[in-house]
């Protein structure tokens, strides 16, 4: 029997446990394949994000920070053509453990749209962190990964915005990827395509000691996956 908890409306939140009575049952109940896997750069996850009515936000947010040790960062408004999303912060000290939720306010948004096909509040979308994105781009790129196109017009806004190099600027185009700066650091965005009803993966880059989520991208990323998904996303 795997562990996990009973979450907010009848949800089921799994659990990895390190006990000894407890590791090998991922091992027991799926089967995969063991051969070794190509490196691609990926250390570890930096960041789980999981939509939902904004009404249910707070109830989420009090379960996460009743059952675990974290604190909530500053809420932060996300625009998308569709209408606001409201995006919270939950993550430990260390920064190991991050969560971000999203609160839908309406269907019209692609975090509402993603909510209309499932049944309640989902993660809607995995992060995982890597040292060099660009090592991982051009590794993921051979092995047939094809990432979200982003606009070009972007690029220029960035430009305007960082005064970064031109050869930079190339880089990050060619690769599709989205880049954010602060006092502290720097932080790199690579977006997968849209699965399904608006389900996406993220690979992201931190140096220094940028602690963001690249929130001023997020309204270029949802532009970029509504125009995969524009026939079915109501305006």
């Amino acid at each position: 029997m795997l562990p996990g908890i009973r979450g907010v409306g009848g949800s089921v939140l799994y659990l990895l446990d390190d006990r000894p009575d407890l590791t090998g049952v991922w091992d027991s109940e799926f089967s995969r394949d063991k051969s070794a896997a190509p490196d691609v750069g990926l250390v570890r996850v930096d960041h789980v994000a999981q939509t939902m009515d904004y009404d249910e936000m707070l109830t989420w947010v009090l379960f996460y920070t009743s059952i675990f040790d974290v604190r909530k960062n500053a809420p932060v408004d996300i625009v998308d053509p569709g209408g606001l999303v409201r995006s919270q912060v939950i993550e430990n000290r260390s920064g190991r453990f991050r969560l971000t939720l999203n609160g839908a306010e309406n269907y019209r948004s692609f975090a509402g749209h993603f909510l209309t096909g499932n049944f309640g509040p989902s993660v809607q979308h995995v992060a995982f962190s890597t040292n060099d994105i660009f090592h991982t781009a051009r590794a993921l790129a051979k092995r047939k990964f094809s990432s979200l196109q982003i606009s070009p017009n972007y690029y220029e806004d960035l430009r305007a915005r960082f005064g970064l190099a031109a050869e930079m600027i190339d880089r990050l185009r060619v690769n599709n990827i989205l880049y954010d700066r602060d006092s502290d650091g720097e932080y790199f965005q690579l977006y997968s395509p849209v699965f399904g009803e608006g389900f996406f993966l993220e690979v992201v880059q931190r140096s220094g000691g940028y602690s963001g989520y690249g929130a001023p991208n997020a309204i270029f990323r949802i532009a970029s996956q509504r125009r995969v998904l524009k026939p079915d996303i109501p305006v």
